[in-house]
């Protein structure tokens, strides 16, 4: 059995969510010996495809013709990319057709969570597809927590032991919620916010480019940075925030998780099935509760939860992935 992994344009995504996602899976399948290879030229048995570009839906047309056997990974809904770049509303319904054209092209479809195959069963034209909930995962061995990581964070950007330091990760996109990151910066100068993450500004949304360009002196935008330093930063910061107002997944959270960080996430439905406030972490619907949950929580009014959310991380170690997504090509090749 011999495995095409195939995302268009990699160099290009390779610094978001879904190039990690797909330096999982090469990892996941590494772990369980199965053969693979990213170059579509190759011979193979099974088509594992990440992307929805053009390209991306002729190389699965082709492997159709062909009579390979198809897993399409469904990393995107109409839903995560309404609230991202400029026009993104304007095209969305555009997108969902479109998605559903690719998806429908799997003998199987994989995506991150239930929530995103609940969403995915609800497509008109997917609603028989065989739908796989299996997460992007974590690598337990790289993510996790050592003081020495957190006292390299600090050293590096200047905080102090006494500093309390939030940090958020993420594109520069809107739905990642960065506007609502920087106005609880505005509101809470007693504490120190820094983002990770880039992208363009050029295709961004007028309140993301005008957030971004906000000279505080406790904001730093850290832009792009090797995972070594989000590690460090999960380490070292005191709250991990993820206002994030749609998503799959979110590797970030489960990355915080496994790093031991606490967590204080927006309250969203991708988050129910798995992230209960007060127990794994604390939720807001809005940013006065954003507000007033960071404040409790850094004043010790609200305990840790941290080591209650890691049993979540060990679900989702990358060795664990990987028994799934061999589940799954067995399961297709018979």
């Amino acid at each position: 059995m011999k495995v095409l992994l195939y995302a268009e344009g990699l160099k290009t995504i390779g610094k978001s969510g879904l190039g990690k996602a797909i330096s999982h899976q090469m990892k996941a399948l590494e772990n369980e010996k199965i053969n693979y290879t990213l170059n579509p030229h190759d011979d193979y048995d099974i088509l594992h495809i990440n992307t929805w570009f053009l390209k991306s839906y002729f190389v699965a047309k082709k492997a159709k013709r062909k009579g390979k056997k198809i897993v399409y990974h469904a990393h995107s809904t109409e839903e995560d990319y309404r609230n991202g770049f400029i026009l993104a509303k304007q095209t969305s319904k555009f997108i969902k057709w479109w998605l559903i054209k690719c998806y429908s092209l799997g003998d199987v479809i994989v995506t991150p969570t239930l929530y995103s195959k609940r969403l995915l069963q609800e497509y008109k034209g997917l609603e028989n597809k065989k739908i796989y909930a299996i997460s992007n995962g974590v690598e337990l061995d790289f993510f996790k927590k050592d003081k020495k990581y957190g006292e390299e964070f600090r050293t590096k950007y200047g905080y102090s032991e006494d500093d309390k330091v939030i940090i958020g990760i993420g594109l520069y996109i809107e739905r990642k919620g960065i506007v609502d990151f920087v106005e609880l910066a505005k509101r809470m100068p007693e504490y120190q916010f820094i983002w990770f993450g880039y992208s363009p500004l050029v295709a961004a949304t007028s309140p993301v480019k005008k957030a971004v360009n906000t000279k505080l002196n406790n904001l730093t935008f850290a832009g792009y940075v090797e995972r070594d330093m989000i590690r460090a930063a999960l380490n070292g910061c005191d709250l991990y925030l993820f206002p994030t107002l749609e998503e799959t997944e979110g590797i970030p959270i489960i990355e915080a998780i496994a790093c031991g960080t606490d967590a204080i996430v927006r309250d969203i439905p991708i988050f129910e099935d798995w992230l209960e406030d007060g127990k794994n972490v604390y939720k807001a619907k809005d940013v006065d509760e954003f507000e007033l949950k960071i404040k409790d929580f850094l004043n010790g009014k609200r305990k840790s939860v941290a080591k209650n959310a890691y049993s979540i991380a060990e679900e989702r170690d990358q060795k664990n992935i990987g028994k799934q997504l061999k589940e799954v090509y067995q399961t297709i090749m018979k």
